[in-house]
């Protein structure tokens, strides 16, 4: 145990576990995605999803603890390395110039936290119903929550579709320097696929952001309605 807690106090030791986190984090991202696209197959298939993770209120709530687990510990890690790096340089340099350091890594920290805000207010908004109380209260034609109606009604309104659109640009930023950096910290990007594991990060995050911005997108323009 005190072997493993002094692991973590090392920088290295963060970075392992701010890549584990990571890794948690995106294969949920991806999963959340396509639970979300069954939108397309109509009102019944993302329903009787939803009906199905709502049925098992014991395992669901421990997926979501653990996830809120997870999302904690990977911001405290990377404010706590954040903080050690600038401790590291405590005087900026005169004359910065970003030559290899893309726009993606240097905001990892601030995009990080927006996205936490956003996460907070899609839950408060969609699983809570604090934001829309009503939401909550629709039903489908079997007395199921209607989960396919709340969506519809919810992205029918062009500040929430457009904030969410915004918001999945902002974590698909993040995505695109975060999941090639997990590889690193892991001692798997090597030089020899340093280009390819780099290209598939960004193909991943452009993927999530498609896939994602397609409900809110398709809705504005009246699927659904």
């Amino acid at each position: 145990m005190n072997f493993a807690a002094g692991i973590f106090r090392t920088s290295l030791g963060k970075k392992y576990l701010m890549a584990v986190t990571g890794l948690v984090l995106f294969a949920f991202v991806i999963a959340h995605m396509l639970g979300n696209l069954q939108i397309f197959l109509g009102r019944e298939a993302i329903n009787s999803y939803a009906k199905f993770l709502t049925s098992k209120p014991k395992l669901l709530w421990t997926a979501r603890l653990g996830l809120l687990l997870t999302v904690i510990v990977h911001i405290w890690v990377a404010i706590k390395l954040a903080m050690e790096n600038r401790a590291a340089r405590p005087v900026g340099y005169a004359n910065t110039k970003w030559v290899s350091a893309s726009y993606a890594s240097r905001t990892m920290v601030w995009s990080g936290l927006i996205i936490f805000a956003f996460v907070v207010y899609h839950l408060l908004q969609f699983t809570f119903g604090a934001v829309n109380p009503v939401y909550l209260e629709l039903k489908d034609p079997s007395g199921r929550h209607d989960v396919y109606g709340m969506m519809i009604q919810a992205f029918s309104q062009p500040a929430v579709a457009f904030f969410y659109i915004l918001a999945m640009g902002l974590l698909c930023l993040h995505l695109s320097h975060g999941v090639s950096s997990l590889f690193q910290s892991l001692g798997l990007r090597t030089e020899c696929y340093r280009k390819l594991i780099d290209r598939s990060a960004h193909a991943s995050a452009l993927v999530i952001f498609v896939g994602n911005c397609s409900i809110p997108v398709a809705v504005l323009l009246g699927y659904g309605r």
